[in-house]
């Protein structure tokens, strides 16, 4: 059913599907449950109330469900989930989340490289990139298909939308729209072009978020009047997308500025 290291330590009361296989010296809590034909290498740490799906691969050093970096945090029995086919390089944490009421979740066919840190509560869509280094604070929301470049910081209750890049070293503490390369501290300085370009968007979708973007970063406008005039300019569905999360945002967007 599936294969344990001599030296590995796995509770009885944790609960691994078929095929999966734990590496030297992995601990495996109570409460714990992986799914079927996971990868578990060595020194691997996973705890907590943490529900792992199918096909996922830890390499070495790896701490899963550790709890929240919270001072509140009260030793509550909180969760983590996890999604199928991702890959968490070595030495890559992920924290279970500070309450009850919620959950700390990641979705499915992820990469995060090595030291990179998703925080309490935070809520990670599928398909996407932490590069090495990378560190996402509590109570984050991410979309799909984003890169988060190396050494990138992502500040608390911070949204980033889909189809998004984070410059190497960029931080940001406003929310990231969906599209946009992120670049310095909080500025985006144009659009993931080639990103969306990879992904499929049509020439005729790219044309109009470009125009978009120029309108809505570049235009002297204050943001209360351009945001009207922009729903009934743009039509296209990636556009809407774009103006519904920028319109929707509570900290504000990151502001455009040079590389």
């Amino acid at each position: 059913m599936h294969i344990i290291h001599p030296t590995a330590i796995v509770d009885h009361d944790a609960e691994l599907g078929e095929g999966t296989c734990v590496g030297p010296y992995s601990i495996i809590e109570s409460g714990v449950t992986v799914g079927a034909h996971c990868h578990i290498g060595p020194h691997v740490h996973i705890l907590g109330n943490t529900i792992i799906g199918d096909s996922n691969r830890f390499h070495s050093g790896c701490v899963i469900g550790d709890d929240p970096q919270d001072f509140k945090f009260r030793g509550e029995k909180t969760r983590l989930r996890i999604g199928n086919g991702n890959i968490f390089r070595e030495h890559v944490t992920i924290h279970r989340s500070n309450s009850l009421a919620e959950d700390t979740v990641i979705g499915s066919e992820n990469a995060f490289m090595a030291c990179s840190h998703i925080g309490h509560n935070s809520q990670v869509g599928n398909k996407n990139v932490f590069v090495n280094g990378c560190l996402i604070a509590g109570h984050v929301q991410i979309g799909d298909h984003n890169i988060f470049s190396g050494n990138t910081m992502v500040h608390q209750f911070v949204r980033v939308g889909s189809y998004a890049m984070m410059q190497g070293g960029s931080a940001i503490s406003k929310d990231l729209p969906p599209y946009c390369m992120a670049t310095r501290q909080n500025h985006v300085c144009g659009l993931n072009s080639v990103g969306i370009r990879r992904h499929g968007f049509s020439a005729t979708d790219r044309s109009e978020l470009k125009e978009l973007y120029r309108y809505l970063f570049i235009a002297p406008e204050p943001w209360q009047e351009k945001l009207p005039r922009a729903y009934h300019r743009f039509k296209s569905p990636a556009a809407i997308h774009m103006l519904e999360f920028i319109s929707s945002s509570s900290r504000g967007v990151c502001s455009h500025g040079r590389e």
